[in-house]
């Protein structure tokens, strides 16, 4: 991404709105703009290779890995405006485990870029299963979205829930059973 095309986007934005970007409170707006669209979009410079780094580890481990509540913040492709929300993800690891950290990485990589909720919670469980080899990932992601907050119904209070179940999650209704229970404990 060209900062110096994004400001230029950024400060013709201000123009159409009839605005003077020259203005004391504006002069600097349409750079701080773009990059902050650059921090919001960093996703798409990130590949999964390189946010895993090489970190599986061995493990005789076969149950139940989760973690709960990953904070996430992205932007809705439509209208590119924000969604937060958090992430629940497991996974059954098959002889290997990915480091702690790296899911958390993993959801912000995908997050960081233009989505919509149901595809960045497939994104996540897909990139997921591919690293580990699992015998199953599920991912519920749980959101609000300024879209529909801020224009359009308005709701204030609306949260929308997305979940993807591959492999375990999916075949076996008590291993979906154990993880929805397990993220659903406060």
């Amino acid at each position: 991404m060209s900062l110096e095309k994004l400001t230029d986007c950024y400060r013709g934005i201000l123009t159409e709105l009839d605005e003077e970007p020259g203005r004391e409170g504006l002069v600097g707006t349409p750079l701080r703009a773009a990059k902050a669209m650059q921090f919001m979009c960093r996703g798409y410079g990130q590949s999964l290779d390189e946010i895993v780094n090489n970190a599986l580890f061995d493990s005789d481990n076969d149950e139940m890995v989760i973690v709960k509540d990953i904070e996430l913040y992205s932007l809705c492709e439509h209208h590119m405006l924000p969604f937060i929300g958090k992430a629940h993800v497991a996974y059954i690891p098959t002889g290997k485990v990915i480091g702690l950290s790296k899911v958390a990485r993993i959801v912000d990589m995908f997050a960081r870029r233009l989505q919509i909720q149901e595809n960045l919670t497939r994104q996540i469980a897909e990139a997921l299963q591919q690293v580990t080899q699992a015998e199953g990932v599920a991912v519920v992601i749980e959101a609000k979205h300024m879209c529909m907050m801020m224009r359009g119904v308005e709701k204030q209070n609306s949260t929308m829930f997305s979940s993807v179940m591959l492999g375990a999650f999916r075949e076996s209704g008590n291993t979906r059973q154990e993880f929805l229970q397990l993220i659903s404990r406060g």
